[in-house]
């Protein structure tokens, strides 16, 4: 770990010695040990999720080295079970790191050598007045840059403080923050919601031409992730990216021509299909552990085997879904889609093309809002499971509008409308959650028909208890539903509503 003595100095197209030359007066240098060359990557998540910190992780010669400030790098072994950060070894970086997604892998977002020095300056009388390090890098792609971390001993300030002075005058200096996009200058942090620039001034057609030219990329963008299974998120991300299409597609009525919007909707429908089991397993066994807190010990012979077959069934299901990835009608397929939405010319448009597209979503907000408040209004502790699960939908499909047309509200007030909606949609998610799986869970245990008696018997009774655990929760979340709903029905909310969305005319 670095101490306050510590100095780091990131150093472009030269070389680290002659910098450090520089700065080291009547001092002689004298290399602590040979140098080494290993192989080093940056690595960092899908997302960006590192470079957000302000950071770079660097993997080299058996260790991790996490640059975050001007003094300050973070080192200890790069032993790990797995690309996540929970499966690194304790340590200081996966400490600094811990606030990080753990469902997003670390993945090398660049490669290539490095050489590693270690240099001390001694006096005339063979002391060392100061020791620097050099951790020189040249990446595959992108400018070469050198790490030189200085540090001084105790009653050699002034040593320590010329060489140091010596690196600043002589040297181009990066800041840390910069180090990523020199060391992996290809590197393209992944969006789950692009930048969509919307203009009040266009119409409703072109709008919803853009969020969907916008949001095919993102999709696009997921499929080596998910071919490679680097982890679940990226499968997630495509999902979203399809359903936001999809809800384009729902929600803008009448922007396309009816045969074209059912064309459009059976086409991405169909895209969708094949990702549902998928991801109904990755969910169950990132679970896996909540699962087997819910029952006593003694039923978790059933569930483990429940799982082992969850397992299997998910290396199947992955299997194919890889292969349609890379199968040539799909590709045909997307590439079409991204030519037909890139030119709208050639899609039909319907009876409100031209409307314009801010009053459009004003319109379509309030419309959505107001069905949303009906209908939650009446959520009690008798209403029927389906009411709750409309409410949900609805609340969905509220939301995306609220995301899609965010450019043309003040920001503000639009994102304190869209965090006080994900409140009651958390709520609502879980309850959902927590009935689907009770039906799944039956359904999955109605189809094990070659199972031997005895594990049937095994997996039923664990099944069941587990079915009941999620039965008595799902009323739990219910009464949430209610208390989060009357959150989300302030009077702040509904008068931001109502400045925001409602037009004169307008009912509420």
């Amino acid at each position: 770990m670095s101490t306050p003595s510590q100095t780091v100095f990131l150093v472009s197209g030269s070389d680290p010695n002659e910098v450090c030359r520089a700065g080291q007066g009547k001092l002689t240098a004298k290399a602590m040990d040979a140098p080494r060359n290993a192989s080093f990557a940056v690595l960092d998540m899908f997302d960006g999720s590192v470079g957000d910190l302000g950071a770079v992780l660097i993997e080299c010669d058996g260790e991790f080295r996490l640059i975050r400030s001007e003094t300050e790098v973070l080192q200890q072994t790069s032993e790990r079970a797995g690309p996540f950060v929970q499966d690194m070894a304790d340590g200081p970086v996966r400490h600094a790191l811990q606030g990080l997604s753990d469902l997003r892998s670390l993945r090398p977002i660049s490669t290539g050598t490095a050489q590693i020095e270690k240099v001390a300056l001694i006096d005339k009388e063979g002391k060392t007045r100061v020791r620097y390090s050099t951790f020189r890098l040249r990446p595959k792609t992108g400018e070469g840059v050198s790490l030189i971390t200085v540090e001084g001993l105790r009653g050699y300030e002034k040593s320590r403080a010329r060489l140091c002075a010596g690196i600043e005058a002589g040297a181009k200096c990066n800041a840390p923050a910069d180090l990523q996009s020199v060391l992996a200058p290809d590197f393209e942090p992944h969006s789950a919601k692009p930048a969509v620039p919307l203009a009040r001034t266009d119409t409703a057609f072109f709008a919803a031409c853009d969020l969907i030219n916008g949001h095919i990329p993102v999709a696009r963008a997921t499929e080596p992730g998910v071919i490679e299974d680097l982890d679940t998120e990226y499968l997630h991300d495509y999902r979203v990216a399809l359903r936001k299409i999809r809800s384009v597609l729902s929600l803008f009525k009448g922007v396309f021509s009816e045969d074209r919007t059912a064309e459009l909707k059976q086409v991405f429908s169909d895209l969708m299909a094949p990702t549902g089991r998928l991801r109904d397993l990755d969910v169950y066994l990132l679970d896996k552990d909540v699962y087997f807190d819910m029952v006593p010990p003694a039923l978790h012979p059933g569930l483990r085997e429940m799982f082992r077959r969850f397992e299997a069934e998910r290396a199947s299901e992955h299997a194919q879904m890889a292969k349609r990835l890379k199968s040539r009608r799909y590709l045909s397929e997307m590439k079409k889609l991204e030519e037909l939405f890139a030119t709208p010319e050639q899609l039909e448009p319907g009876p409100v093309a031209d409307v314009l597209a801010y009053d459009y979503a004003r319109r379509l907000i309030w419309k959505r809002y107001r069905k949303v408040c009906k209908i939650a209004v009446g959520i009690h502790a008798d209403t029927d499971d389906e009411e709750v699960h409309e409410l949900r939908i609805h609340c969905k499909k509220l939301r995306y509008l609220m995301e899609f047309f965010a450019p043309f509200f003040p920001k503000r007030d639009i994102k304190g409308l869209i965090k006080a909606l994900k409140r009651l949609q958390d709520n609502l998610g879980l309850f959902n959650d927590y009935s689907v799986q009770q039906d799944s869970l039956a359904a999955f245990l109605k189809t094990q028909n070659r199972v031997p008696r005895a594990k049937a018997t095994e997996m039923a009774q664990s099944i069941g208890a587990l079915i009941a655990v999620l039965h008595r929760r799902q009323g739990q979340e219910r009464a949430r539903v209610m208390a989060s709903f009357a959150s989300f029905d302030s009077p702040e909310v509904r008068d931001t509503f109502r400045t925001l969305f409602r037009q004169e005319g307008d009912k509420g």
